[in-house]
Protein backbone atom coordinates (compact mmCIF):
# COMPACT_ATOMS: atom_id res chain seq x y z
CA UNK A 1 0.00 0.00 0.00
CA UNK A 2 1.19 3.59 -0.69
CA UNK A 3 2.71 5.21 2.56
CA UNK A 4 0.98 8.47 1.32
CA UNK A 5 -2.40 8.23 -0.30
CA UNK A 6 -4.19 11.40 -0.88
CA UNK A 7 -7.12 12.92 -2.64
CA UNK A 8 -7.88 16.00 -4.76
CA UNK A 9 -11.31 17.66 -4.28
CA UNK A 10 -12.03 18.98 -7.94
CA UNK A 11 -15.22 21.58 -7.79
CA UNK A 12 -16.33 24.68 -8.99
CA UNK A 13 -15.60 27.55 -6.33
CA UNK A 14 -19.03 29.15 -6.50
CA UNK A 15 -20.69 26.21 -5.91
CA UNK A 16 -18.95 26.25 -2.32
CA UNK A 17 -19.56 29.90 -1.93
CA UNK A 18 -23.54 29.31 -2.65
CA UNK A 19 -23.46 26.37 -0.51
CA UNK A 20 -22.22 28.60 2.86
CA UNK A 21 -18.63 26.01 2.53
CA UNK A 22 -20.56 22.78 2.75
CA UNK A 23 -18.46 21.65 0.32
CA UNK A 24 -15.57 22.46 2.53
CA UNK A 25 -17.67 20.45 4.97
CA UNK A 26 -18.11 17.34 3.03
CA UNK A 27 -14.19 17.33 2.24
CA UNK A 28 -13.47 17.41 6.27
CA UNK A 29 -15.94 15.35 6.64
CA UNK A 30 -14.90 12.48 4.18
CA UNK A 31 -11.52 12.76 5.19
CA UNK A 32 -12.12 12.34 8.89
CA UNK A 33 -13.93 9.40 8.01
CA UNK A 34 -11.57 7.49 5.76
CA UNK A 35 -8.72 8.42 8.86
CA UNK A 36 -11.58 6.49 10.82
CA UNK A 37 -11.66 3.80 8.74
CA UNK A 38 -7.44 3.03 8.10
CA UNK A 39 -6.34 4.44 11.13
CA UNK A 40 -3.77 6.96 9.77
CA UNK A 41 -4.55 10.52 7.91
CA UNK A 42 -5.99 10.55 4.80
CA UNK A 43 -5.47 14.20 3.29
CA UNK A 44 -7.92 15.70 0.66
CA UNK A 45 -6.25 18.95 -1.22
CA UNK A 46 -9.23 21.06 -1.73
CA UNK A 47 -8.18 24.64 -3.22
CA UNK A 48 -6.92 24.90 -6.47
CA UNK A 49 -6.01 28.45 -5.93
CA UNK A 50 -4.04 27.95 -2.82
CA UNK A 51 -0.26 27.02 -3.98
CA UNK A 52 -0.08 23.91 -2.16
CA UNK A 53 -3.18 22.70 -5.02
CA UNK A 54 -0.76 23.23 -7.94
CA UNK A 55 2.44 22.02 -6.45
CA UNK A 56 0.92 19.04 -5.19
CA UNK A 57 -1.19 18.06 -7.91
CA UNK A 58 1.58 18.73 -10.50
CA UNK A 59 4.06 15.93 -8.11
CA UNK A 60 1.05 13.81 -7.71
CA UNK A 61 0.17 13.38 -11.70
CA UNK A 62 3.11 13.83 -13.32
CA UNK A 63 5.89 12.93 -11.23
CA UNK A 64 4.69 9.92 -9.19
CA UNK A 65 2.87 6.79 -10.74
CA UNK A 66 3.57 4.53 -7.55
CA UNK A 67 1.64 7.13 -5.20
CA UNK A 68 -2.19 5.77 -5.24
CA UNK A 69 -4.00 9.62 -5.42
CA UNK A 70 -7.86 9.72 -5.82
CA UNK A 71 -9.94 12.20 -7.59
CA UNK A 72 -13.27 13.65 -6.13
CA UNK A 73 -14.79 15.62 -8.47
CA UNK A 74 -17.87 17.03 -7.22
CA UNK A 75 -20.36 16.82 -9.74
CA UNK A 76 -23.11 19.92 -10.92
CA UNK A 77 -23.99 21.72 -13.99
CA UNK A 78 -21.17 24.05 -13.60
CA UNK A 79 -18.42 21.62 -13.24
CA UNK A 80 -18.87 20.86 -17.07
CA UNK A 81 -18.87 24.54 -17.76
CA UNK A 82 -15.28 25.24 -15.88
CA UNK A 83 -12.27 24.30 -18.07
CA UNK A 84 -10.04 23.64 -14.65
CA UNK A 85 -12.71 21.18 -13.62
CA UNK A 86 -12.46 19.56 -16.89
CA UNK A 87 -8.58 19.70 -17.66
CA UNK A 88 -8.12 18.14 -14.02
CA UNK A 89 -10.91 15.11 -14.96
CA UNK A 90 -8.96 14.80 -18.42
CA UNK A 91 -5.52 14.54 -16.90
CA UNK A 92 -6.77 11.96 -14.27
CA UNK A 93 -8.22 9.80 -16.84
CA UNK A 94 -5.04 9.53 -18.66
CA UNK A 95 -3.14 8.86 -15.17
CA UNK A 96 -5.89 6.09 -14.71
CA UNK A 97 -5.31 4.56 -17.64
CA UNK A 98 -1.06 4.77 -17.53
CA UNK A 99 -1.70 2.40 -14.11
CA UNK A 100 -4.16 0.38 -15.53
CA UNK A 101 -6.71 1.07 -13.10
CA UNK A 102 -10.51 2.48 -13.19
CA UNK A 103 -11.01 3.37 -9.29
CA UNK A 104 -9.56 6.12 -8.68
CA UNK A 105 -11.88 8.18 -9.46
CA UNK A 106 -14.88 9.30 -7.44
CA UNK A 107 -17.75 11.32 -8.71
CA UNK A 108 -20.13 12.84 -6.37
CA UNK A 109 -23.57 14.26 -8.16
CA UNK A 110 -24.35 16.79 -6.30
CA UNK A 111 -26.65 18.82 -8.59
CA UNK A 112 -28.95 17.62 -11.09
CA UNK A 113 -27.09 17.81 -14.58
CA UNK A 114 -29.28 17.80 -17.67
CA UNK A 115 -26.39 17.04 -19.38
CA UNK A 116 -26.22 13.49 -17.34
CA UNK A 117 -29.79 12.82 -18.09
CA UNK A 118 -29.83 12.09 -21.73
CA UNK A 119 -27.97 9.78 -22.94
CA UNK A 120 -27.76 11.45 -26.65
CA UNK A 121 -26.03 13.96 -24.68
CA UNK A 122 -23.92 13.04 -23.13
CA UNK A 123 -22.43 10.82 -25.41
CA UNK A 124 -21.64 14.26 -27.28
CA UNK A 125 -19.26 14.82 -24.35
CA UNK A 126 -16.49 12.55 -23.63
CA UNK A 127 -16.00 13.37 -20.02
CA UNK A 128 -20.18 13.46 -19.31
CA UNK A 129 -20.16 10.11 -20.60
CA UNK A 130 -17.03 8.85 -18.49
CA UNK A 131 -19.32 10.79 -14.82
CA UNK A 132 -22.29 8.54 -16.37
CA UNK A 133 -20.83 5.57 -16.86
CA UNK A 134 -18.83 5.20 -13.25
CA UNK A 135 -20.54 4.03 -10.10
CA UNK A 136 -20.58 7.46 -8.02
CA UNK A 137 -22.24 8.73 -4.45
CA UNK A 138 -25.76 10.45 -4.88
CA UNK A 139 -25.76 13.50 -3.15
CA UNK A 140 -28.70 15.62 -4.43
CA UNK A 141 -31.08 15.06 -1.73
CA UNK A 142 -28.67 14.52 0.34
CA UNK A 143 -26.88 18.58 0.23
CA UNK A 144 -30.52 19.40 1.98
CA UNK A 145 -29.44 17.12 4.95
CA UNK A 146 -27.39 18.18 8.14
CA UNK A 147 -23.92 16.08 8.42
CA UNK A 148 -25.42 14.74 11.51
CA UNK A 149 -28.13 12.75 9.34
CA UNK A 150 -27.50 9.00 9.57
CA UNK A 151 -27.64 8.68 5.67
CA UNK A 152 -25.06 11.30 5.26
CA UNK A 153 -22.72 9.26 7.71
CA UNK A 154 -23.65 6.02 5.47
CA UNK A 155 -22.74 7.43 2.31
CA UNK A 156 -19.54 9.02 3.68
CA UNK A 157 -18.39 5.42 5.21
CA UNK A 158 -19.47 3.85 1.93
CA UNK A 159 -17.10 6.37 0.37
CA UNK A 160 -14.27 6.14 2.87
CA UNK A 161 -14.60 1.63 2.52
CA UNK A 162 -14.71 2.28 -1.42
CA UNK A 163 -10.86 4.31 -0.88
CA UNK A 164 -10.10 1.31 1.49
CA UNK A 165 -10.62 -1.19 -0.89
CA UNK A 166 -8.91 0.48 -3.32
CA UNK A 167 -5.96 0.95 -1.27
CA UNK A 168 -5.96 -2.59 -0.62
CA UNK A 169 -6.06 -3.61 -4.29
CA UNK A 170 -2.90 -1.13 -4.66
CA UNK A 171 -0.33 -3.86 -2.10
CA UNK A 172 1.49 -6.49 -3.65
CA UNK A 173 0.15 -9.95 -4.26
CA UNK A 174 1.78 -12.54 -2.17
CA UNK A 175 2.48 -16.33 -3.63
CA UNK A 176 -0.69 -18.32 -2.89
CA UNK A 177 -0.77 -20.92 0.27
CA UNK A 178 0.84 -24.12 -0.01
CA UNK A 179 -1.88 -26.98 -0.14
CA UNK A 180 -0.53 -27.49 3.74
CA UNK A 181 -1.32 -23.86 4.69
CA UNK A 182 -4.84 -24.35 3.50
CA UNK A 183 -5.36 -27.49 5.67
CA UNK A 184 -4.13 -25.65 8.28
CA UNK A 185 -6.07 -22.76 8.02
CA UNK A 186 -8.97 -25.22 7.42
CA UNK A 187 -8.56 -27.05 10.50
CA UNK A 188 -8.25 -23.61 12.63
CA UNK A 189 -10.81 -21.92 11.29
CA UNK A 190 -13.24 -25.20 12.51
CA UNK A 191 -12.09 -23.96 15.79
CA UNK A 192 -13.56 -20.40 15.60
CA UNK A 193 -17.31 -20.25 16.62
CA UNK A 194 -19.30 -18.65 13.28
CA UNK A 195 -20.34 -15.33 13.84
CA UNK A 196 -23.26 -14.07 12.52
CA UNK A 197 -23.28 -10.80 9.96
CA UNK A 198 -24.41 -8.11 11.42
CA UNK A 199 -26.35 -7.17 8.28
CA UNK A 200 -28.59 -10.56 8.67
CA UNK A 201 -27.48 -13.93 8.33
CA UNK A 202 -27.82 -15.81 5.14
CA UNK A 203 -30.43 -18.49 5.17
CA UNK A 204 -28.36 -20.95 2.73
CA UNK A 205 -25.79 -20.64 5.06
CA UNK A 206 -23.56 -19.35 2.86
CA UNK A 207 -20.19 -17.16 4.81
CA UNK A 208 -21.29 -13.96 5.47
CA UNK A 209 -19.37 -11.19 3.67
CA UNK A 210 -15.96 -10.36 4.85
CA UNK A 211 -16.31 -6.96 4.69
CA UNK A 212 -19.04 -5.56 6.79
CA UNK A 213 -20.11 -2.37 7.81
CA UNK A 214 -20.28 -1.68 11.10
CA UNK A 215 -23.47 -1.07 12.86
CA UNK A 216 -24.78 2.70 13.33
CA UNK A 217 -26.30 3.45 16.26
CA UNK A 218 -27.45 7.09 16.44
CA UNK A 219 -28.07 8.40 19.63
CA UNK A 220 -29.92 12.10 20.01
CA UNK A 221 -31.68 13.44 23.33
CA UNK A 222 -34.40 14.86 21.36
CA UNK A 223 -35.41 10.95 20.14
CA UNK A 224 -34.35 11.75 16.48
CA UNK A 225 -32.18 8.53 16.89
CA UNK A 226 -32.23 5.61 17.72
CA UNK A 227 -31.60 5.89 21.31
CA UNK A 228 -32.12 8.93 23.37
CA UNK A 229 -29.19 7.75 25.87
CA UNK A 230 -25.68 6.91 25.49
CA UNK A 231 -26.17 3.55 27.98
CA UNK A 232 -29.40 2.61 26.19
CA UNK A 233 -27.32 2.78 22.78
CA UNK A 234 -24.53 0.48 25.01
CA UNK A 235 -27.30 -2.30 26.27
CA UNK A 236 -28.41 -2.69 22.28
CA UNK A 237 -24.85 -2.94 20.98
CA UNK A 238 -23.39 -5.46 19.77
CA UNK A 239 -19.60 -6.03 19.80
CA UNK A 240 -18.08 -3.83 16.96
CA UNK A 241 -20.62 -1.72 16.67
CA UNK A 242 -20.01 2.33 16.19
CA UNK A 243 -22.22 4.70 18.09
CA UNK A 244 -22.85 8.10 16.82
CA UNK A 245 -23.70 10.62 19.72
CA UNK A 246 -26.03 13.61 18.26
CA UNK A 247 -24.95 17.06 20.25
CA UNK A 248 -26.99 17.24 23.52
CA UNK A 249 -26.09 17.20 27.27
CA UNK A 250 -26.50 13.51 28.27
CA UNK A 251 -26.39 13.70 31.99
CA UNK A 252 -25.73 9.61 32.94
CA UNK A 253 -22.41 7.78 33.63
CA UNK A 254 -21.75 5.04 31.15
CA UNK A 255 -20.18 1.49 31.55
CA UNK A 256 -18.46 0.08 28.37
CA UNK A 257 -17.91 -3.81 28.34
CA UNK A 258 -17.84 -4.39 25.21
CA UNK A 259 -15.51 -3.33 22.35
CA UNK A 260 -17.45 -0.56 20.54
CA UNK A 261 -16.46 3.06 19.31
CA UNK A 262 -18.47 6.39 20.75
CA UNK A 263 -17.88 9.17 18.32
CA UNK A 264 -19.22 12.03 19.30
CA UNK A 265 -20.79 13.88 16.00
CA UNK A 266 -20.48 17.42 16.16
CA UNK A 267 -18.66 20.28 18.20
CA UNK A 268 -16.40 19.04 20.72
CA UNK A 269 -18.21 21.29 23.25
CA UNK A 270 -21.51 20.84 22.15
CA UNK A 271 -21.67 16.78 22.58
CA UNK A 272 -21.63 16.34 26.73
CA UNK A 273 -21.66 13.77 29.05
CA UNK A 274 -22.18 14.61 33.01
CA UNK A 275 -22.47 12.44 35.40
CA UNK A 276 -22.46 13.52 39.42
CA UNK A 277 -21.38 11.59 42.37
CA UNK A 278 -20.37 8.19 39.71
CA UNK A 279 -17.62 8.20 37.19
CA UNK A 280 -18.40 9.31 33.82
CA UNK A 281 -16.69 6.21 31.84
CA UNK A 282 -15.79 2.79 33.23
CA UNK A 283 -14.65 0.88 30.50
CA UNK A 284 -13.74 -2.50 31.28
CA UNK A 285 -14.07 -4.20 27.72
CA UNK A 286 -10.89 -5.78 25.65
CA UNK A 287 -10.66 -2.57 23.21
CA UNK A 288 -12.43 0.59 22.50
CA UNK A 289 -12.38 3.91 21.57
CA UNK A 290 -13.86 7.36 22.19
CA UNK A 291 -13.84 10.37 19.79
CA UNK A 292 -14.79 13.73 20.25
CA UNK A 293 -16.57 13.79 23.78
CA UNK A 294 -16.87 16.50 26.51
CA UNK A 295 -16.76 13.88 29.41
CA UNK A 296 -17.58 16.18 32.85
CA UNK A 297 -17.20 14.95 36.39
CA UNK A 298 -18.84 16.89 39.30
CA UNK A 299 -20.31 16.67 43.10
CA UNK A 300 -18.55 15.23 45.80
CA UNK A 301 -17.01 11.96 46.47
CA UNK A 302 -14.14 10.07 45.12
CA UNK A 303 -14.54 9.48 41.11
CA UNK A 304 -12.62 9.66 37.73
CA UNK A 305 -13.78 11.06 34.43
CA UNK A 306 -12.48 7.65 32.65
CA UNK A 307 -11.71 4.81 34.82
CA UNK A 308 -10.32 2.29 32.82
CA UNK A 309 -10.70 -1.26 34.67
CA UNK A 310 -9.01 -3.26 32.22
CA UNK A 311 -8.19 -3.63 28.52
CA UNK A 312 -7.16 -1.07 25.79
CA UNK A 313 -8.94 2.34 25.59
CA UNK A 314 -8.36 4.85 23.16
CA UNK A 315 -9.24 8.63 24.10
CA UNK A 316 -8.92 10.96 20.60
CA UNK A 317 -9.92 14.70 20.97
CA UNK A 318 -11.71 14.69 24.26
CA UNK A 319 -12.00 17.26 26.90
CA UNK A 320 -12.07 15.89 30.33
CA UNK A 321 -12.46 17.32 33.47
CA UNK A 322 -12.93 16.17 36.78
CA UNK A 323 -13.97 17.89 40.49
CA UNK A 324 -12.96 14.64 42.37
CA UNK A 325 -10.31 12.76 41.21
CA UNK A 326 -7.94 12.52 38.12
CA UNK A 327 -9.37 12.56 35.12
CA UNK A 328 -8.32 9.05 33.44
CA UNK A 329 -7.46 5.85 36.06
CA UNK A 330 -5.53 2.94 34.76
CA UNK A 331 -5.81 -0.35 36.99
CA UNK A 332 -3.92 -3.25 36.73
CA UNK A 333 -2.56 -4.09 33.29
CA UNK A 334 -4.91 -1.97 31.42
CA UNK A 335 -3.80 0.36 28.74
CA UNK A 336 -4.94 3.63 27.42
CA UNK A 337 -3.70 5.89 24.11
CA UNK A 338 -4.51 9.55 23.79
CA UNK A 339 -4.74 11.88 20.52
CA UNK A 340 -5.92 15.08 22.55
CA UNK A 341 -4.83 17.75 20.25
CA UNK A 342 -7.26 19.95 20.12
CA UNK A 343 -8.80 19.16 23.65
CA UNK A 344 -7.95 19.04 27.10
CA UNK A 345 -7.73 17.10 29.87
CA UNK A 346 -8.54 18.72 33.57
CA UNK A 347 -8.36 17.85 36.76
CA UNK A 348 -10.20 19.83 39.48
CA UNK A 349 -9.56 18.58 42.88
CA UNK A 350 -8.12 14.80 44.59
Amino acid sequence: MSTHPVAFMSYVRFDDQHEDGRLSQFCERLSSEVRMQLGYKFHIFQDRNDISWGQQWQERIEDSLDDVTFLVPIITPAFFNSPPCQAELERFLKREKDLGRSDLILPVYYVECWLLNDEKRWAKNPLAEVIAARQHADWRELRFEPFTAPQVGKTLAKMARHIGDALQRNEPRLPGPTQANVTAQSDAQSQLPQVESREGSDTNGSAPSSKTEPRTRVVDALHRGDHATVTEALHAAKPGDRILVRPGFYKEGIVIDKPVEIIGDGQLSDVVIEASGQNVVVFKATMGRIVNLTLRQTGEGKWHGVDIVQGRLELEGCDITSQSLACVAIHGGAEFMTENKAASIFTGAG
